[in-house]
C-alpha cells in the first residue's frame, strides 16, 4: 500500500537522520516505526517491551525486524524493502542469555551499517549500548532524529490529522449526550474509548477526566467518584486515534442542566482568556523563549504551577516542542523556533491553590503562514 502519507514521513526522516551527521538509524519506539515505516503491530505492547524495530538508513532500503510471525503484516507496505524477525534480549524473553542475544543483534546491525559507522538510536539500554561500541559503531540521540523530522507536518500528515480530530469531536459528542449526575467518573470517560475504538482509532494515554473537587489539583486520574449535581466535570482527550495521530483537547462542563456558579464563570473566563491570547502568540518566527516572556497566565489567586506548558507539539504522539510559560522557562524552558507545518497544543488552567474547583481547557493548532489555525472546533464552554 504505497501512499503519500509514508513516502512523505520516509523522506523526512531520512533527511533528519543525514543531517545529524549518521549513516542510519535503527527506532524502537512504535510511533518512530510506524513514522517510518507506516507499519504497526502491538503499540502499546512494544512501548514497554523491545520486541520490534525499524532500520532506516540515510540512503538505501529500510528493514522491519519484526515480532516472531508476524511478518505478514507488513506486507503491501512499500516503505519496507525487507522483514527479519526481530532479536529481543529484554528480561522476559531472554532470562539468563541477555548478553548473548545483544550480542547477535549486535551483529546483525553491524553487518546491515558497517563498523566504524554512526547511528541514531531512540532507545536502547546499556547491553545493547556497549554490544554496538565494541564493534565500533558510534550511538546517537535518535529520538532528537526522529522529533526533529515528526515536529513539520507534511501535506497527508494534516488531512490524517484533521480526520481524527473529527472523529475524536464525534466522540466528545456522545460522551456529552450520556454525561448526567448519578454517573461515576469512569463510566462518562468509557465512552470516549468506546467511540474511539469504533472509529478505528487505538488508544488514549492517560486517565486524566475528574468531577467536581477532584478538578483541583489537576493531574488527578479518572476514578469511581460519582457525580454530583451542580459539578464540573473536567478532562484531557490525549487520544491516539485514527491512522495513529493524536488528538489532545481538553473541556470543561456542567453536566446537569443548571447555570453556571459565579465562581465557575470567573475560572472558566480566566482559562479562555489564557487560551485564547496565548494561541495568538504562536506565529511563524516567533521564539519559543519570546512566547514564553510574552505568555498569559491567570491572576496568582486561580494560577496553578501544575499547569507549566504555554504548548506543545503534537503528531503520533506529544511531541517537540514543549514551550513553557515564564513561572518555569528559567529551571526548564529551551528555545527554539515556531514554523508553518506545526501541530501544537494550547494548554489553559484556572485552579485556585487550595480550592475546590479548576477550569481545564487546551486546543489542538496547525501553524500556517498566516498564523494558528484552530483544528479542533468543539464548542469551549460550559454548558
Amino acid at each position: 500500500m504505497s501512499t503519500e502519507l509514508d513516502a512523505s514521513r520516509l523522506a523526512r526522516l531520512r533527511a533528519s537522520i543525514a543531517d545529524a551527521e549518521c549513516d542510519a538509524g535503527l527506532f524502537y519506539d512504535p510511533t518512530n516505526i510506524r513514522y517510518a515505516t507506516g507499519t504497526s503491530n502491538m503499540q502499546v505492547y512494544s512501548l514497554h517491551n523491545p520486541c520490534r524495530y525499524a532500520f532506516v538508513p540515510a540512503d538505501g532500503p529500510v528493514v522491519l525486524f519484526e515480532f516472531k510471525g508476524c511478518a505478514h503484516l507488513s506486507d503491501d507496505h512499500d516503505n519496507v524493502a525487507e522483514v527479519r524477525t526481530a532479536i529481543s534480549w529484554y528480561d522476559f524473553v531472554s532470562g539468563g542469555r541477555v548478553e548473548e542475544f545483544a550480542a547477535d543483534w549486535a551483529a546483525e546491525i553491524t553487518d546491515l551499517v558497517g563498523s566504524g559507522t554512526a547511528v541514531a538510536i531512540d532507545r536502547l539500554d546499556p547491553i545493547g549500548l556497549s554490544a554496538l561500541e565494541r564493534r565500533g559503531i558510534t550511538v546517537h540521540d535518535g529520538q532528537r532524529v526522529a522529533n526533529r523530522a515528526r515536529m513539520i507536518k507534511t501535506a497527508s500528515e494534516i488531512d490524517v490529522i484533521r480526520t481524527a480530530v473529527a472523529a475524536c469531536e464525534d466522540g466528545l459528542d456522545e460522551m456529552r449526550k450520556v454525561a448526567r449526575p448519578g454517573m461515576t467518573e469512569n463510566e462518562v470517560w468509557s465512552v470516549l474509548h468506546q467511540s474511539n475504538i469504533a472509529s478505528g482509532g487505538e488508544w488514549l494515554e492517560t486517565r486524566l477526566l475528574t468531577s467536581g473537587p477532584r478538578t483541583n489539583p489537576w493531574y488527578q486520574e479518572c476514578s469511581s467518584k460519582v457525580i454530583e449535581p451542580g459539578e464540573l466535570v473536567a478532562f484531557d482527550t490525549d487520544l491516539i486515534g485514527i491512522g495513529g495521530y493524536s488528538v489532545d483537547i481538553s473541556r470543561t462542563w456542567r453536566v446537569d442542566d443548571g447555570t453556571p456558579t459565579a465562581e465557575q464563570r470567573r475560572l472558566w473566563d480566566a482559562a479562555y482568556e489564557q487560551l485564547t491570547f496565548n494561541t495568538t502568540l504562536l506565529q511563524p518566527g516567533a521564539s519559543f523563549a519570546e512566547i514564553a516572556q510574552r505568555s498569559h497566565i491567570p491572576p496568582a489567586d486561580i494560577h496553578s504551577v501544575t499547569n507549566a506548558a504555554v504548548a506543545h507539539g503534537i503528531g503520533l504522539c506529544n511531541e517537540y516542542p514543549l514551550i513553557l510559560n515564564r513561572d518555569h522557562w528559567e529551571d526548564g524552558g529551551y528555545d527554539g523556533v515556531v514554523e508553518e507545518g506545526m501541530v501544537l497544543c494550547v494548554e489553559a488552567l484556572a485552579a485556585p491553590p487550595g480550592g475546590t474547583e479548576a477550569i481545564k481547557l487546551e486546543e489542538q493548532v496547525l501553524i500556517t503562514a498566516d498564523g494558528p489555525e484552530s483544528l479542533s472546533t468543539y464548542s469551549l464552554d460550559l454548558a
